[in-house]
């Protein structure tokens, strides 16, 4: 079984490979539509909406929960913290559709221009035969 594995890590499969790759990239361009998410988006819709920021919303699930930011709430006892759901909710709506958009583009780009007609297939040894006998037919008419 060892020795199999040793195969397999070492044969390396184009299907792996393109697999890792897409993989690879994949990490990359998560981190930039994240970046692009927060350090691009939200802060303009934070300015949009006056500064609005709904990671330190909550709800308190103790009585014993008396701080107004959710880090210290979280340290005091239960708490539901939902503007941080609703922060995620929307990243995620961001990116969802900043990567369709992504995917539709490229789709756009990857389209080609029809191809040109096939060259037709060549006869074969029968119909050059009868071609022959067609045209020597119509030599002798």
């Amino acid at each position: 079984m060892l020795k199999e594995f040793r195969e397999f890590a070492m044969k390396g499969n184009v299907v792996d490979l393109d697999l890792a790759v897409g993989v690879i990239i994949g990490a990359a361009f998560g981190a930039i539509v994240s970046s692009m998410v927060a350090d691009i988006i939200m802060p303009i819709i934070g300015a949009v909406s006056g500064g609005l920021d709904f990671s330190n919303y909550f709800t308190a699930l103790s009585k014993s929960v008396t701080a107004t930011n959710l880090a210290d709430a979280k340290k005091q006892g239960a708490v539901l913290a939902w503007g941080n759901f609703l922060t995620l909710t929307l990243n995620f709506l961001i990116v969802a559709f900043v990567l369709f958009t992504v995917v539709r583009l490229m789709n756009q780009l990857k389209r080609e221009a029809p191809a040109a007609p096939a060259e037709p297939p060549k006869p074969t040894k029968e119909q050059e035969l009868l071609t022959e006998i067609r045209d020597l037919l119509k030599s002798r008419a």
